[in-house]
Parts: C-alpha cells; sequence; structure tokens
C-alpha cells in the first residue's frame, strides 16, 4: 500500500521556493530590460534587436522602461520585506498586462519568434500572482 505525502510543510517550501524563483527570474528579466530602455536611445535599441523602438517616441520607450523596472521591483521587495506584500500580485499583473500588449506588438510587426519569450513571462507572472494568492500568500509585518 502506498500513501501520498501530505506533508503541508514539504508541499509549502516546495511551492515557496518556487514562486520565489519565479519571483526573481521576472525582476532579472524586466530589471534588466527596463534600464535598457531607460538608459539607451532608440537607434541604440534597435541595434540591440528591439525594431519597434524605432518608429516609437521617446516617452513610450522610457515609459514602458519605467513600467518594467516598477514590476520588477514590485514583484520582488513587497513580498522579502513583508511591507504590504499584497502588491506583488499586482506588480506581477501589471508584468501580466505588459506582456500581452508586447506581444501583440510582436505580432503586428511579424516578429514571431520574440512572442514564446513574452508568454513564458506572462505564465511566470500568472504563476506569481496564482500561487502568493492560493499557495503561499505572504503575511504583512505585525
Amino acid at each position: 500500500m502506498t500513501t501520498l505525502d501530505t506533508n503541508p510543510v514539504q508541499t509549502s517550501k516546495g511551492w515557496t521556493i518556487g514562486l520565489w524563483v519565479a519571483q526573481a527570474l521576472l525582476a532579472a528579466m524586466f530589471l534588466m530590460a527596463g534600464v535598457t530602455k531607460l538608459m539607451s536611445g532608440s537607434a541604440e535599441l534597435v541595434a540591440m534587436g528591439m525594431g519597434w523602438a524605432e518608429n516609437a517616441p521617446f516617452f513610450l520607450i522610457k515609459f514602458i522602461g519605467l513600467a518594467e523596472v516598477a514590476g520588477g521591483l514590485g514583484v520582488i521587495l513587497p513580498a522579502a520585506t513583508r511591507i504590504m506584500p499584497h502588491l506583488t500580485k499586482w506588480a506581477a499583473a501589471g508584468l501580466c498586462v505588459i506582456m500581452v500588449l508586447a506581444a501583440g506588438v510582436h505580432i503586428v510587426r511579424g516578429e514571431f519568434e520574440v512572442v514564446p519569450v513574452n508568454v513564458i513571462l506572462f505564465a511566470l507572472a500568472a504563476f506569481v500572482i496564482w500561487g502568493r494568492t492560493n499557495k503561499t500568500p505572504i503575511a504583512p509585518r505585525a
């Protein structure tokens, strides 16, 4: 007779590790992408392979960069500090919106090879929302 492992501590620890890994990956990707957009001009971005930046308004590029940096920080800091940790889910939701919009731009431009990256990052952000809501929510500081 086999028994299922129903130890909630092990399950919770696994989910916790998985969610922190997802959050760290999201933070790294979006901080890197956002800082690049904030620090580079459109010609530099195009040279890096971001063809969409060629005709994009300067302030749109900077806004996207700022949104990505805010999302990257927001997916980590509230959870890590336990100060308003529910903001982690909102940051992840914002990253989902960014990925839907980015995928739309890439599809319209015929850049289908980039869309799987958007889908993966969307899935990671959705996983964080689901996990921090249902599996291992983080309690705020007392």
